[in-house]
């Protein structure tokens, strides 16, 4: 795997290489100081994976990982030395099309370096097939469940996930369950930033929820979010995938799980997850929607669910809230 390597730390850049260089299958394509460097490098040579800093001179992390992914999208991770610190700018990059984020490694921290090259592998896994995630059905129907939308996102997803959420009204009559890739470090903060995008309370989804009407709950990442029951949320740790949670899983948990219709919703990501759990919804007679591409910061999941014919429908980012509610307010008046 290529890499290309945008910091304008000389010691970020000298760490970020000599973890590199002794990955094997790992190599330095180029490095580049800034934005503006970097998007010129791009064009010239276009990397498999580029690690972008958030803080730079004349165009910074977000507004080149905007821009590459414009001209010529490859796969960003965000690698900066303060996540908490920048948390708006990390959701924003990532809502450009960065896939994820990880702590800068320093020279002398082994545990570090593990974790940046576990987060490269995961990257580039991202275009491994999809599985399918079996659990055992438990029948238990309940007249007051709320109607459920579920919703998987990857690399664009924050940004996507905040304009849905900012056009739902305050009287939503739906549980939303949501399955973005995030690393499990930063969770809580995608969490609390969705929450101020939003009229409806946003949590972290924990083990042992109930689906309430008007709750949109977000999955924690390095596990996979469940349903244990019809109206109940849980976490596994099978299977073993190098992206947790995988929307696969969340889709056929609902699936088997599910007493009523389910709005199944894939939106902008890289690869193919959850398109073949997308399918799986319309096969059972579930509603599916996937954003369609002039939408999507990157048109890998939702393309793949399309070619599988996974979705009913294929919509712009703008008409997914509307259609949203048009569906609970139906399902609501369902005799």
């Amino acid at each position: 795997m290529k890499i290309g390597i945008v910091n304008d730390s000389p010691l970020a850049v000298a760490s970020l290489r000599k973890i590199i260089e002794q990955t094997p299958g790992l190599e330095v394509m180029w490095t580049a100081s800034d934005g503006e460097e970097a998007v010129a490098k791009c064009l010239a040579q276009r990397p498999d994976l580029l690690l972008m800093d958030l803080i730079m001179p004349r165009l910074d992390g977000v507004g080149a990982t905007r821009r590459i992914m414009r001209d010529t999208p490859c796969p960003i991770l965000i690698v900066t030395g303060s996540v908490s610190g920048n948390v708006a700018l990390v959701f924003e990059a990532m809502g450009a099309g960065a896939i994820d984020v990880v702590t800068t490694p320093a020279f002398s921290d082994p545990d570090m370096a593990n974790q940046l090259v576990n987060k490269i592998r995961a990257v580039s896994s991202l275009s491994e097939p999809a599985v399918s995630f079996e659990l055992p059905k438990i029948s238990d129907p309940r007249n007051d469940d709320p109607p459920c939308v579920v919703i998987g996102s990857s690399a664009g997803g924050p940004a996507a996930l905040a304009e849905i959420f900012s056009r739902l009204p305050r009287d939503f009559a739906g549980a939303i369950v949501v399955a973005q890739h995030v690393d499990e470090r930063f969770s809580k903060e995608l969490a609390e930033w969705l929450a101020g995008t939003s009229k409806l309370p946003v949590k972290l989804a924990e083990a042992g929820d109930s689906l309430t009407a008007g709750q949109i709950y977000i999955s924690d990442g390095g596990r996979h979010l469940v349903f244990s029951t019809p109206r109940m949320l849980d976490y596994r740790s099978t299977p073993l995938l190098n992206y947790q949670p995988s929307v696969d899983v969340l889709f056929d948990s609902a699936r088997k799980h599910a007493t009523h219709e389910l709005l199944g919703i894939l939106l902008t990501g890289m690869g193919r997850d959850g398109s073949q759990g997308l399918k799986r919804l319309r096969d059972a007679g579930h509603r599916t929607i996937a954003q369609d591409e002039a939408s999507s910061a990157i048109y890998g999941m939702p393309r793949a669910a399309a070619m599988i014919g996974a979705a009913a429908e294929i919509l712009p980012l703008a008409k997914i809230s509307s259609r949203i509610v048009a569906w609970t307010q139906a399902q609501r008046s369902a005799p």
